[in-house]
C-alpha cells in the first residue's frame, strides 16, 4: 500500500493551483468508482428482472432515466465540484 504521508508531503510541496488540480483528480477518480460501482450493482439485479419478465428498457428510455438523474442533481446543487458529484 502508498505511503500516505509520503503523498501528503509532496501534495503540500505543490503550489495551491496544482493542489486544486490534485484535488479535482481526485474527485474524478471517486466519481469514476462510484459509477463502477453503481453498474456492478446494476448488472447484479439484471437476471432478476429478466426472470421477473421485466421489459428491457430501450437506449432512449436509458438516456432519459440519466438526463432525469442528473437534471434533478444539478437542480439540488450536487453538480460537479460539490461532494457526491457525477462527472459523466
Amino acid at each position: 500500500m502508498p505511503d500516505a504521508e509520503a503523498l501528503l508531503e509532496k501534495i503540500r510541496a505543490l503550489p495551491p493551483d496544482r493542489i486544486a488540480e490534485v484535488e479535482d483528480f481526485v474527485d474524478f477518480i471517486a466519481a469514476k468508482s462510484r459509477r463502477a460501482a453503481a453498474l456492478d450493482r446494476l448488472l447484479a439485479i439484471a437476471p432478476a428482472l429478466e426472470a421477473a419478465g421485466a421489459p428491457r428498457m430501450t437506449e432512449d428510455e436509458i438516456q432519459a432515466e440519466v438526463d432525469a438523474v442528473r437534471a434533478a442533481r444539478r437542480a439540488s446543487g450536487a453538480g460537479p465540484g460539490n461532494a457526491g458529484a457525477d462527472r459523466t
